[in-house]
């Protein structure tokens, strides 16, 4: 009986409270309006918020495309121009600039991860494509920019394997590019032994330097050139032939060449 009488008293509530409803909404018709507008604006702007997110996410990634594939055409000018005895190597650092500003510009850590490592790499073509770039206080602080590049991108990216592996992998290589091999194999080691990195390129990649590397301790010593050989002198051949009308090609014949024969007779 009690649960019977609940219900009743809550289907009586209920219908007072749609009796008077109308006349409650028109009391409080400056409230309701007030509260509809401001439902209308927070949903207004959750969703412009996110298409804003997404366009510039959209944005951001044709921007960094495009910077990424100008590396390698940039390069292939620099090697015809290097072919053809002309420096332009330093036309890869406004590029490597370009990277460096989107990552640090950039609020997705991919898409700056891979900026900051595109930039290191584009720092360290530029010294193998210059002329005589083998040592010196300027190759060193560029190769050490690199380096700080691709520690941004390992800070950036740490849990994403196959960004942090490249990351790893290129500190290794400006190690090696520095002449410190020890610190370099140990960067190797980490990067092909780490089981997160399974099947990443970077992995293989520096499972293949640890078997290369000592190929590139020593400096390459090139053989010097044979002298040489003098020319000998030639001796011409002299055709003679035989005296008669009647000779014909098969009594041609060539004297020997000899320095014997060719020694003036003495009187």
């Amino acid at each position: 009986m009690k649960s019977d009488h609940r219900h009743e008293l809550k289907t009586n509530e209920l219908a007072d409270w749609l009796t008077h409803f109308p006349q409650w909404a028109q009391e409080n018709r400056t409230t309701l309006i007030g509260a509809g507008v401001v439902v209308v604006l927070v949903i207004g702007v959750y969703f412009v918020r996110f298409y804003r997110k997404d366009v510039v996410s959209v944005r951001h990634q044709v921007q960094l495309t495009g910077l990424v594939t100008q590396i390698p055409a940039q390069k292939m000018t620099v090697a015809r121009a290097a072919s053809q005895g002309m420096d332009q190597s330093i036309a890869l650092l406004p590029i490597a600039q370009e990277l460096k500003a989107f990552a640090e510009g950039s609020r997705n850590d991919r898409m700056a991860a891979l900026a900051w490592i595109k930039h290191a790499e584009t720092l360290r073509a530029e010294l193998h494509y210059r002329p005589g770039a083998g040592a010196g206080e300027d190759v060193a602080r560029q190769i050490v920019q690199a380096q700080n590049s691709y520690q941004e991108a390992l800070t950036r990216a740490s849990n994403v394997p196959a960004l942090a592996a490249t990351a790893q992998f290129g500190l290794g290589l400006c190690e090696e590019e520095l002449g410190n091999f020890d610190q370099a194999k140990a960067l190797y080691q980490k990067v092909a032994q780490n089981t997160e990195y399974d099947g990443t390129a970077a992995q293989a990649a520096a499972a293949n330097r640890l078997q290369t590397m000592d190929d590139y301790r020593g400096a390459v010593t090139f053989k010097p050139a044979p002298e040489p050989k003098p020319e000998s002198a030639s001796t011409p051949r002299i055709q003679i032939t035989p005296l008669g009308a009647d000779a014909t090609s098969d009594d041609v014949y060539f004297a020997p060449t000899t320095p014997e024969a060719n020694a003036p007779a003495s009187h």
